[in-house]
């Protein structure tokens, strides 16, 4: 079986003109959305682990996080805690939840990290 090579178009070679081609090189360097700054500030901290966390998170660390900025936190964590952290991040509540703190935990239940999500206004 012969197999085909792969060619990876450029923006000029699309017919895209220099400038833009230039824009979308810049565009692909920035790789998260930046935070605009909405809604109140989140800041995490580790309170629990268990194991070894994939991505390098130790009892005690603390980051900030929101729904622009994943703060470290591997893709699994991050997708698992997202409606949470929105809500949380937006004012919002569950009937569980108690004023501005919450606890979540990682999906990984043999290297568990647990963080607590503190909220203050900005």
């Amino acid at each position: 079986m012969n197999a085909k090579p792969v060619v990876v178009l450029t923006g000029a070679s699309r017919g895209v003109g220099a400038a833009t081609a230039r824009w979308l090189g810049k565009w692909r360097k920035n790789k998260m959305a930046k935070d605009p700054g909405i809604g109140y500030h989140v800041s995490a901290t580790v309170i629990s682990t268990k194991g070894t966390c994939s991505a390098g998170h130790t009892l005690g660390k603390k980051f900030e996080i929101s729904c622009h900025n994943p703060g470290g936190l591997c893709g699994f964590f991050y997708h698992s805690i997202f409606p949470s952290l929105s809500t949380f991040q937006f004012g919002g509540s569950y009937p569980w939840w108690e004023g501005d703190t919450i606890e979540l935990g990682c999906p990984d239940s043999d290297n568990l990290v647990i963080i607590k999500l503190e909220r203050s206004k900005r």
